[in-house]
């Protein structure tokens, strides 16, 4: 049955605004389409009144401007793919959608200054096809997610990718913002009239606003510069499986040593056994007797059988031959000791062992033939190749194989997301390791963890609640145990780098701090119609 909706609430006035603003096909008002929408990777109650779908920011401003003269309340998206923070869902009941998918215009490259001026619509796949048909020399740098992805929905987020440039946010400027009232504004020294610095110098002059707009509802973001990486001379991946179940700590304090001194110079992936396997396959349920969590003696067998360690990071190594060659000799003299295996991989020796994979065995001791599913996307991800290799792990509580066309909210695959903050220190991150584990075992559920070193001081930590939906009872379950998660993680000091519509409104600000963000909300919109609910309390 579809969902009941908020339609009717509109007033009609405003539907004809928005109607003579797009014309009738880019207002989307049946239940089907609203019941889609409303869907995400885990139980919501909001309802959406109508999807609008602007093509040109005149729509855009248009649009806001109708909103406030209604009083209707719009949730901007870009691709609406953000799976495991909500989806296409606002956190607030009765918003209009403001789908800013078909802004998809690549608008300004420079291949000699390295930057991409893109729309909300750009994804990640049209950005990767248009530099491959250029032979462009640049790399983007690719989040695991969806290769649909919208790079500015993702850097707006704060998300995270595999290159040097991999801290998003880090690496845009020159923001194109509607505000609630219609109005333009450009940040940095695009704020500056012909200026011509605009793709290329960020802050600009006086006080930066870019921050304003990154995980706020002050405004609309409509276009964006994103810098992109120059080529690397040499480029090679390293893998370390930790085989020793306290190991983590000594990984995370050498790892973090090299991040320092600039000889690894990228985000650093670590992932749990449990997540590994779930990049390689579905819930084991035969093996199991259906039986739920996953215990740790099918955990060692799997470790055992498919080649991978209680811990397994990865890295690229960027730079001149020399430069590679020297990070190689540094990074096993860091991890000499350490109950692991240290392994290196380039894209040719992927592809001798993918060819070869009898000698490659003998010559390195390195199965490939058990682990290349997961290490070729991987790999790519390193070189900004988008993959939608990772989505897959969505639907390791499905008991049937997941679609050709992978879509967790239409498949009812049960994903939340916590993703807490830890400073690059071993202890504090065994620390929240071992509390998202006990967590969610307890719970039911099974740990999958993956932690980046993103800068050479801090470590994300991002926490997969998965399971399926079509199971009675276990929306609520795991409700429960993300809202368990969330409060021990942050009695302990662990705060979110980012929320989902699940846990919006529920991380404690100071009285200052929180009256600020209400004080420029006011201003910048009285009439609240940007995103209600969107990371304020």
């Amino acid at each position: 049955m579809p969902k009941q909706t908020s339609y009717a609430r509109l007033p009609t006035s405003a539907v004809e605004d928005w109607t003579r603003i797009l014309g009738r096909e880019f207002i989307q008002t049946d239940s089907e389409q609203l019941g889609a929408a409303e869907t995400a990777t885990f139980g919501t109650q909001q309802r959406i009144a109508a999807i609008l779908r602007p093509g040109t920011l005149a729509d855009v401003q248009a649009c806001l401007r109708a909103a406030n003269r209604y009083g209707t309340p719009v949730y901007p998206i870009s691709s609406g793919k953000n799976w495991g923070y909500g989806s296409r869902v606002p956190p607030a009941d009765g918003c209009v959608l403001l789908d800013l998918s078909r802004l998809n215009r690549i608008v300004d490259f420079s291949e000699e200054l390295g930057f991409v001026t893109v729309e909300p619509g750009v994804t990640q796949r049209q950005l990767y096809e248009f530099l491959k048909q250029r032979n462009s020399r640049l790399w983007m740098d690719a989040t695991g997610s969806s290769p649909e992805c919208s790079l500015i929905g993702n850097a707006m987020e704060r998300g995270f990718g595999h290159t040097p440039y991999g801290d998003h946010a880090a690496q845009v400027c020159g923001l194109q913002v509607v505000l609630a009232d219609g109005e333009v504004i450009e940040t940095g020294s695009a704020s500056f009239a012909g200026s011509l610095a605009a793709a290329a110098h960020r802050w600009g002059v006086g006080p930066s606003l870019d921050g304003l707009f990154s995980q706020s509802n002050l405004g609309v973001v409509t276009r964006m510069t994103v810098w992109l990486m120059p080529e690397p001379e040499a480029f090679a991946a390293f893998f370390f499986r930790v085989e020793d179940p306290h190991g983590l700590p000594a990984l995370i304090d050498s790892l973090r040593e090299l991040r320092m001194r600039e000889v690894l110079r990228s985000s650093i992936h670590i992932g749990n056994d449990y997540k590994v396997l779930g990049g390689l396959q579905q819930y084991p349920w035969n093996e199991t007797n259906g039986q739920t969590p996953l215990g740790p003696e099918t955990m060692a067998h799997s470790r055992k059988d498919l080649s991978f360690g209680y811990w397994n990071a990865s890295g690229g190594l960027y730079g001149t031959p020399a430069l590679v060659t020297e990070a190689k000799r540094m990074l096993r003299k860091a991890l000499n000791g350490q109950r692991g295996k240290l392994k290196f991989l380039s894209p040719r020796t992927l592809l001798l062992a993918k060819r070869f994979a009898g000698p490659f065995r003998m010559l390195t001791g390195w199965d490939m033939r058990r682990t290349v599913e997961l290490v070729e996307p991987v790999l790519g991800l390193m070189r900004g190749v988008p993959t939608e290799q990772t989505l897959g792990s969505s639907y390791w509580r499905k008991r049937g194989p997941a679609s050709a066309h992978t879509d967790p909210d239409r498949d009812r695959c049960g994903l939340l997301w916590y993703a807490p903050v830890s400073a690059a220190e071993g202890a504090q991150v065994e620390r929240l390791t071992s509390i998202a584990t006990d967590t969610l075992l307890r719970s039911g559920f099974e740990p999958m963890i993956s932690l980046t070193m993103l800068t050479p001081r801090n470590v994300y930590c991002v926490v997969s609640i998965t399971y399926d939906r079509d199971v009675a009872g276990e929306d609520e379950k795991a409700m429960a145990c993300y809202e368990e998660l969330s409060a021990r993680c942050m009695e302990n000091g662990y705060y979110p780098y980012r929320l989902g519509i699940q846990g919006m409104g529920h991380v404690p600000r100071s009285d200052a701090y929180g009256g600020l963000l209400r004080r420029l909300k006011n201003a910048a919109d009285p009439n609240r119609v940007i995103a209600p609910g969107r990371y304020e309390d």
